[in-house]
């Protein structure tokens, strides 16, 4: 799945982590956040295998 990384709380958000599992997107959100990447639609995004 390619998807970006979405608003808390979100539907998107909540298909991410039923695809990725829970603590695989949040540890991904985490770096995001540590490595300053850019959220929401026109920001950067993650591959979730």
């Amino acid at each position: 799945l390619l998807t970006n990384f979405h608003l808390p709380q979100s539907t998107l958000l909540m298909l991410a982590c039923a695809f990725g599992g829970r603590e695989r997107v949040l540890a991904a959100y985490r770096h995001a956040v540590a490595q300053k990447y850019r959220f929401y639609s026109y920001g950067d995004c993650m591959f979730l295998e």
